[in-house]
């Protein structure tokens, strides 16, 4: 096809495209993508821009280059479309979330034009009556139409309605001489010893007789398909000792090519991987946990919120920046929530080789969905159907889930227990899991279970104890939490990097700055004020004073608090012991500039809090948690597939730098265990290591702990400040030394007196960890990336948040360190 040309009109002013204006205001468009990425793309994007869109037809013309027999693919269009092939109306669509096949037998030239009728108007007259009206998500007539509900959440997300063709369209030629594939039904199993995939072909139209012969190959095993039907070959290969599918943090993403032969010709089925799924509800059956390939998996990661919000981007371009992040920091679950929209078979195949899991969920939240509707229980079948026949080959897939706080929606709100659910979430979903994707664990809502569908302590939960509800750092074990599908929400702030673009400005009373900060419609509170809670709990503060009075320091601690309260939250998940089965923050990615939810600002930087993160999911750990007149308890965890010797160290450190009491003990961890420590027995004697006795002032201000492999190199540390981490700042004898790194940089940090929170400031290199605590004669090596290409040589500063100096680094003689 040509190029595309856009044109907005007044909605229904325009009803087919011979009546469009000749002379109208058209455009380029960008072609797959919205009417607000061509807005941004002309510089003509605003919240008023997109605000418009919504209550807009948008015209997209274009010719086809050359004759087409066959037909036209559209795999994305938000959201009520017309398609009309040389002035005839050919198909409409009413769902972004399902793909679309017209045919087309057109010469070239022919003009294919789709029209986005405007969607407000709509959404004005539906029906309005329902059982409960949620707040977050306006207009209540959304629950009627199948689109996003980005663009719907005011307090959050940008404004506009998601309107265009957002994924690609695409030419596809019938005119075959070989045999045609109109179907493909494949399913995998692994049973800890054997692969088995089992592959059903429908074939379209055949001309004398169906292929020769068929067979299908995959590692190096091969199995005939043999013909079940007239136009139906099925097969099964099996292969023994195949290596299986782990996810990242335990074992390798082993892939696997599938090829399919029919005659003489190969059909590529892509990458598929072996596995097996188990979901562990606990002794009493009230929990939820994955087990994958007989071997119980901590989940940990995020909620993914959108590679473009604008354009709604998809593609390995889009996707791999952040999913590449997310596995640099050791997450190895992506939760794609009902709130947001579907990703493409770029995203599945991207968690496939990084070793993410994926959990899906529907696009439903939060509404009193038309369960009763018939054609919308079809619509949703058949949503349900699409993604999960595409997804078939895809190991990375674990979780269906129905939708996003339906159920809590309607608890919270006072609805019965019988209203929570409905046919969709109790019916329909389970059994097209059950035909098309066995292999999944299928869970009706987020959260889920228990007395109320939100509690932590059964099922499926999103806790916000730490969080939201102001709750001690404690509350984390308090409240019994068995998987928290999302978690932890706090406006965090970007780093300096980022902010120094000036969007938003670094003022925390600016009111562009506070566009960025998150907040529930209708509260009196923001996610900045409970990021606040926090700082002043960690470093005894009070943060509006300081706000005021030492914005910059203000902005520190405020990095700080997130990552600090992140890592010391999932010490507390991680422990071995804690009913934990897995915990994802909320959120993956900024939808826009600013001291968002996400862990990775709008411009694709890291924040402190995925520093934290980072720490906090490595799969060889070192944790330690308070237990009161116990002292500490050290926990020791090995989620690699191979057993772990090392070294256990531990020092209690007096005014940040005389080592007061020493400890260190050889210790064995089998291949995906744990083990848990007392400091006491480490000691091997009385030391008020907690500060919970208190028979005279306190002995020391810090413990670390250090656990090292047989080459002693450090694979996990940990640190407890049994007098909080306070706000006193001292020289800390900082030093850092550039050197090489290949063909990159790396720094060697140290200190004479413990640092906390250290950090690295560098305008054009990006630090692989920061925001890390450092004891006295440890030294710490920091590998820089570059931020683009062609990078000027590192040049930056590195700082702490206890420390008065800042410690300037550069190569020596302009580059050569």
């Amino acid at each position: 096809m040509g190029t595309w040309r856009w044109l907005a009109t007044a909605a229904d002013a325009v009803p087919t495209p011979a009546d469009l204006p000749g002379d109208g205001d058209w455009q380029p468009a960008l072609v797959p993508g919205t009417v607000a990425g061509t807005l941004r793309a002309l510089g003509r994007l605003s919240d008023a821009a997109a605000e418009a869109v919504g209550g807009q037809d948008h015209w997209y013309l274009t010719r086809l280059d050359r004759a087409l027999n066959g037909e036209l693919r559209f795999e994305g269009l938000a959201s009520w479309t017309e398609i009309w092939v040389d002035g005839a109306l050919a198909a409409e669509s009413r769902s972004m979330f399902q793909p679309l096949a017209v045919p087309v037998a057109a010469p070239v030239g022919a003009q294919i034009a789709l029209c986005f009728r405007a969607l407000a108007p709509k959404l004005a007259v539906a029906p309005r009556r329902s059982r409960w009206r949620p707040a977050m998500i306006q207009p209540n007539g959304l629950r009627w139409f199948r689109t996003t509900a980005l663009g719907s959440v005011p307090g959050w997300c940008p404004p506009g309605l998601p309107t265009g063709p957002y994924r690609p369209v695409q030419r596809v030629e019938t005119d075959r001489a070989a045999a045609v594939v109109a179907g493909i039904d494949l399913r995998t199993a692994y049973d800890g010893r054997e692969g088995a995939v089992a592959l059903t072909v429908r074939l379209g139209a055949q001309d004398g007789g169906g292929p020769s012969r068929a067979m299908m190959r995959c590692a190096a095993g091969e199995a005939a398909l043999e013909l079940t039907a007239p136009d139906t070959l099925s097969g099964t290969l099996r292969l023994p000792g195949i290596a299986p599918w782990f996810p990242h943090t335990h074992g390798q993403p082993a892939l696997h090519a599938l090829t399919l032969h029919l005659g003489d010709e190969t059909v590529d089925l892509g990458r598929i991987g072996f596995r097996s799924l188990e979901v562990d509800r606990g002794a009493d059956g009230e929990g939820f946990g994955l087990v994958i390939n007989g071997v119980p998996v901590f989940c940990r990661g995020a909620c993914w919120s959108s590679a473009d919000v604008v354009t709604l981007a998809g593609g390995r371009q889009a996707y791999e920046p952040s999913l590449k992040i997310a596995r640099d920091a050791g997450m190895n679950m992506i939760r794609v929530p009902g709130v947001m929209t579907y990703e493409d078979d770029t995203f599945f195949a991207l968690c496939d080789e990084l070793g993410i899991m994926v959990w899906q969920e529907m696009m439903l939240a939060n509404f009193d969905y038309p369960q009763g509707d018939a054609a919308f229980r079809d619509a949703i079948r058949a949503e349900a159907e699409t993604l999960l026949d595409r997804t078939q080959g895809s190991p990375s897939l674990v979780v269906l889930c129905g939708g996003s706080e339906v159920f809590q929606q309607a608890a919270m709100l006072g609805a019965p227990p019988e209203a929570w659910s409905g046919p969709v979430f109790d019916d329909i979903l389970p059994e097209v899991v059950s035909r098309l994707r066995p292999d999944l664990a299928y869970v009706p809502n987020s959260p889920s279970g228990g007395a109320l569908p939100f509690v932590a302590d059964k099922g499926v939960t999103h806790y916000y104890g730490v969080g939201a509800y102001l709750r001690g750092l404690d509350d984390a074990r308090r409240s019994h939490v068995r998987f928290a599908a999302e978690s932890l929400a706090f406006a965090n702030v970007p780093e300096e990097i980022s902010l120094a673009t000036g969007n938003p400005p670094a003022l925390t009373h600016h009111p562009d700055w506070k566009r960025g900060v998150p907040r529930d419609l209708g509260a009196s509170w923001d996610f900045e004020d409970v990021r606040d809670h926090y700082l002043g709990l960690l470093y005894g503060v009070d943060p509006a004073r300081l706000r005021r009075e030492d914005l910059e320091r203000y902005l520190t601690l405020s990095r700080a608090t997130s990552a600090e309260v992140m890592e010391e939250t999932f010490a507390e998940w991680r422990r071995p012991g804690s009913p934990t089965s897995g915990a994802l923050v909320w959120l993956l990615q900024d939808l826009a500039p600013g001291a968002g939810w996400g862990v990775i600002s709008s411009d694709g930087e890291p924040k402190a809090a995925w520093h934290g993160l980072a720490r906090a999911f490595r799969p060889v750990q070192v944790t330690m948690t308070d237990e009161g007149v116990n002292g500490l308890m050290l926990y020791l965890i090995n989620e690699r597939p191979v057993p772990l010797s090392a070294q256990l160290e531990l020092t209690c450190w007096r005014d940040g730098q005389v080592a007061v009491v020493t400890a260190s003990r050889a210790v064995a961890i089998e291949a995906h265990g744990s083990a848990s420590l007392s400091a006491f027995d480490l000691l091997g004697r009385f030391f008020d290591i907690s500060y919970a006795y208190r028979f005279g002032p306190p002995g020391h201000d810090a413990t670390s702990a250090v656990l090292r492999d047989e080459a002693g190199t450090v694979l996990a540390e940990a640190f407890h400040f049994p007098l909080g981490r306070g706000h006193e700042r001292h020289e800390l004898g900082l030093q850092a030394a550039l050197e090489r790194d290949g063909e990159g940089w790396a720094l060697a940090i140290s200190c004479r007196r413990l640092a906390q929170s250290v950090h690295i400031v560098d305008a054009d290199w990006r630090p692989e960890q920061s925001w890390f605590h450092l004891a006295p004669g440890m030294t710490k090596r920091v590998r820089l990336k570059p931020r683009g290409e062609n990078p000027k040589w590192p040049n930056g500063e590195i700082r702490a948040a206890n420390g008065t100096e800042r410690v300037p680094y550069a190569p020596v003689d302009g580059g050569s360190a």
